[in-house]
C-alpha cells in the first residue's frame, strides 16, 4: 500500500485521473481521501463519487476477469474418479449462479472477502451483465458511505485506514473460522460415509 500522504498529494495534484487509479488500487481509503479533498474545495463531490464508482467497478472487473481466465479451485478434479469432489464443485457453481446477487452484495459490503467473491464469480462464469448489475448496486452504496465518511471525517484518513485494516482482518478471521468449521464438518461427514 502506498503512503496515504503520497496518495493524497497525487490526487490533489492530478485530480480525477489520480483518484481513478487510486480507487482501482487502494479502494475505500482513496474514496475517503477524495471526498476529504472535495470538502476542502479541491475537487467536486459529485465528480469524486462518479470517479470512485467507475474506479471501483474497474478494479472489480479485473478480479472477475482473472477468475474467468482461471478456474474454480478443484477444476482438476473433473478427471479424478472421486464423484463426491465433482458434486462439491458443481454445488459451489450452482450456488454462485443461483445466489449471485446476494453473494456479490455481501462480498462487496464486507470489503475483506470481496476479492475472493469476485474471483469466484468469474471462475463460476456468472454472466457479465448480471455480475455488473449486482456489483454496481453494491458499489453505489459502498462508495456513497465512504464519500460521506470522507467528506465529514476525512481529515482523520490515517485513523480511518487503520480501522478499515482492523475490520478487514476481523472479517477474514471470522470467515476463516467459519470455513474451517464447515470444512471440518464436511470432512467428518465424508469420513463417516466411507
Amino acid at each position: 500500500m502506498a503512503s496515504l500522504d503520497w496518495v493524497s498529494s497525487n490526487i490533489a495534484g492530478y485530480g480525477y485521473a489520480a483518484l481513478f487509479v487510486a480507487a482501482v488500487l487502494e479502494g475505500p481509503i482513496a474514496t475517503v481521501i477524495g471526498a476529504f479533498l472535495a470538502s476542502q474545495g479541491l475537487l467536486e463531490l459529485s465528480g469524486v463519487y462518479a470517479t470512485v464508482v467507475l474506479g471501483d467497478l474497474a478494479g472489480d472487473l479485473l478480479y472477475y476477469c482473472v477468475g474467468r481466465l482461471g478456474s474454480m479451485p478443484g477444476r482438476r478434479w473433473r478427471r479424478a474418479p472421486n464423484l463426491r469432489r465433482q458434486r462439491h464443485l458443481a454445488t459451489l457453481r450452482g450456488y454462485l449462479h443461483q445466489h449471485a446477487g446476494k453473494t456479490l452484495l455481501i462480498g462487496k459490503l464486507t470489503h475483506a472477502a470481496g476479492f475472493l467473491v469476485l474471483l469466484a464469480a468469474g471462475a463460476a462464469r456468472v454472466p457479465l451483465p448480471r455480475f455488473l448489475g449486482y456489483n454496481l448496486l453494491g458499489t453505489l452504496l459502498k462508495s456513497a458511505i465512504f464519500v460521506l465518511l470522507g467528506y465529514f471525517a476525512g481529515a482523520a484518513y490515517h485513523r480511518i485506514d487503520t480501522y478499515l485494516w482492523i475490520a478487514s482482518c476481523t472479517v477474514i478471521a471470522i470467515a476463516g473460522l467459519g470455513a474451517g468449521v464447515l470444512l471440518r464438518r464436511r470432512f467428518t461427514l465424508d469420513m463417516s460415509e466411507t
